[in-house]
């Protein structure tokens, strides 16, 4: 792809200038100038000079694949000490969704040693197919050789659409992938929808730095590939009912390539209070002012039996560590509860928690982003609401000895008296 200025056409107005999001544009003699070092050829300019097109694209000849023998959403079942790890069950979820869709099959890919048994779990929950590798080289995951083995499976069967998920194999394994067969990946995906008129997989994502959301499609290359983070998509349930077929393959007697060896598994101490799979999490934000309020945050979910989470700005400011972090640069969550606190809602952190079941928001701007996508919204002080919250949790949890987290109609029945508004 390249760009270029029409000289003829170009009147110096600097509109290009402004719509430029990476600098990239200066006005000399009246004549617009693009520096493609930094160029990103997104057409911001190219719509900005709309009045004197004096500005275009240039899109070389691709020479597109017969997506006619591609066929299928692909699943990468990835699995530890052959449990199937939980974002594998989000994305045959939603793999189901587009394969119903495009009226094709959702089949996912597991490679270990001695898995079988996992396999017929991925039926239950949604696959139609199986694609079973085993080798004891495949105990562990070793780049070279899952790179080949998945390469090797989607070479011979051409799906149209495979999906990892955003952990740290899957981060690791898709770009490889991708690479070898020559095709794009959007990592981090947030939304996966088919296009009704393309058939093509819409992948959306957070893009320049969280500041909106990018669309991505992957028009003349098959498969198209994405990878998703844990928690963005709703799990789906098991059907012990469900039949499917199982696929094996065997790569005993295979020699596959491999670089680097595992010396040694080093297993770390469980940490308590964690984000990723807590059912109630108290965040806070930059709106809490400093270090020291976020103490109330602290009592809030230790009240409540819940999770501490933050704002990368809270982050950032070192009033809470960095494994507490929720959003884009930190983690994605989906618990039953979530209770934004002077976090007034950036995209970035929209992301990472829009999920949950239900959203509290306690922010004293009433315009503020958060509010769109809570369920109960306090426009108030939050080094009021907080507090007062607190204390009437904790009258709650004095009076019922037994109870070991405030129930759901309690909650509601808190936050109504306290004000707030349902949206």
């Amino acid at each position: 792809m390249g760009i270029r200025v029409i000289a003829e056409k170009c009147s110096g107005c600097k509109l290009c200038v402004k719509a430029c999001p990476f600098g990239a544009i200066t006005v000399t003699k009246k004549l617009a100038r693009i520096d493609i070092a930094k160029c990103n050829f997104c057409g911001a300019c190219v719509e900005a000079c709309k009045k004197f097109n004096a500005i275009e694209l240039i899109y070389e000849n691709v020479q597109t694949v017969d997506k006619s023998k591609y066929r299928g959403v692909w699943v990468f079942a990835e699995q530890k000490m052959g449990g199937i790890s939980d974002v594998v069950f989000e994305l045959l979820g939603k793999g189901r969704q587009l394969a119903r869709s495009l009226a094709e099959p959702i089949c996912a890919m597991l490679l270990g040693d001695q898995v079988a048994s996992a396999a017929r779990d991925l039926i239950c929950f949604g696959a139609d197919k199986v694609y079973l590798a085993e080798s004891e080289q495949l105990g562990v995951f070793i780049e070279d050789t899952f790179t080949e083995v998945v390469t090797g499976l989607i070479k011979e069967h051409k799906p149209n659409i495979v999906l990892f998920g955003a952990t740290s194999i899957g981060r690791s394994l898709a770009p490889r992938v991708a690479s070898r067969l020559e095709t794009g990946l959007t990592a981090d995906c947030t939304g996966l929808e088919i296009d009704p008129a393309t058939k093509d997989l819409l992948q959306t994502r957070p893009a320049f730095g969280g500041n909106l959301m990018a669309t991505i499609i992957c028009p003349n290359h098959r498969p198209q590939m994405a990878s998703v983070r844990p928690k963005v998509f709703k799990p789906v349930q098991r059907n012990e009912l469900r039949m499917g077929r199982i696929i094996k393959y065997d790569y005993k007697n295979h020699t596959l390539t491999q670089r680097a060896q595992l010396l040694a598994v080093v297993k770390e101490a469980a940490k308590t209070g964690g984000i990723a799979e807590a059912e109630i999490i108290v965040a806070g934000g930059f709106g809490l002012g400093d270090a020291e309020n976020f103490k109330i945050i602290e009592k809030l979910a230790q009240a409540m039996g819940a999770a501490v989470g933050a704002s990368r700005r809270a982050v950032d400011s070192g009033w809470v560590s960095l494994p507490n972090q929720v959003g884009q640069t930190g983690k994605t969550v989906r618990p039953k509860l979530y209770i934004a606190c002077g976090i007034s809602g950036a995209i970035q952190h929209l992301v990472g928690m829009q999920s949950s079941e239900i959203i509290v928001a306690i922010n004293k701007n009433p315009q503020a982003p958060i509010f769109n996508v809570a369920d109960y919204c306090i426009v108030g002080d939050v080094l009021e609401v907080v507090p007062a919250l607190t204390k009437e949790i904790e009258k709650i949890r004095l009076a019922e000895q037994d109870e070991l987290t405030v129930t759901d109609g309690e909650l509601e029945s808190q936050l109504v008296s306290s004000g707030v508004r349902q949206s």
